[in-house]
């Protein structure tokens, strides 16, 4: 298991990772949560086919029962002008640094992204306007993996649903820390929501491998893996 420190997890919440696809891709999005303490996170329950008012309607049942943590696999702001932000220009030349793939980080005005970044964008101000005690951080669940020495091979292929990979990253999550894990066998979304919880639990215990602050107000959510 990981050795993150627990200091600021001291007292029990919940933590959630959701993977996002674009506004009209309700099928692709995938929400898992976890109990968060010292111990680690421990695995509850995932949902997939999940609307905006689905994510918001799971969030609020959590933040009225203790403080909630939600790690989100979007861009959650773009920069005024297009072209990357700060925090993906950084990312990128982590990923470099490290003599892995940069390609997986894109603009979030890029064609691809921006549906996307649309939907992260009026998502998690939506969450932020719940009641209840509740921290929002932009998470890269595949630069998380990358960056935490997550099996290459697995790396290469799972996004296309391959059942192997998919179960090989399962085991290597469960032995970062995440208890009670199901094997998972597919599809890639709920790999990557639950490295997504990953991710949020390392930045709110303060150990994130990456991290680029919050630069309000165009940027007013932190970005970690």
């Amino acid at each position: 298991m990981s050795g993150v420190r627990h200091s600021e997890l001291d007292q029990p919440r919940l933590l959630a990772g959701i993977d996002l696809s674009g506004p009209a891709n309700h099928r692709d999005t995938a929400f898992a949560w976890f109990l968060c303490d010292e111990h680690g996170l421990t695995y509850k329950d995932v949902f997939t086919d999940v609307s905006d008012e689905g994510v918001v309607a799971h969030v609020g049942r959590m933040a009225k029962r203790a403080t909630v943590i939600v790690g989100i696999d979007a861009p959650l702001s773009y920069n005024d002008g297009g072209g990357d932000r700060p925090g993906d220009a950084s990312l990128r030349s982590r990923l470099k640094a490290n003599g892995l793939p940069t390609q997986m980080v894109m603009a979030p005005t890029a064609t691809r992204m921006a549906y996307l970044t649309l939907r992260g964008v009026g998502l998690s101000r939506a969450l932020m306007l719940l009641s209840g005690q509740l921290e929002v951080v932009e998470v890269h669940p595949g630069a998380s993996l990358a960056l935490r020495g997550a099996p290459a091979e697995a790396l290469e292929v799972y996004k296309s649903d391959d059942v192997a990979s998919c179960r090989q990253l399962g085991t290597w999550l469960r032995d970062q820390g995440l208890h009670d894990l199901p094997v998972l066998e597919g599809p890639s979304h709920i790999v990557d929501a639950c490295a997504s919880a990953l991710a949020a639990w390392h930045w709110k215990a303060g150990e994130p491998v990456w991290l680029h602050r919050a630069e309000p107000p165009g940027h007013p959510f932190d970005f970690a893996c």
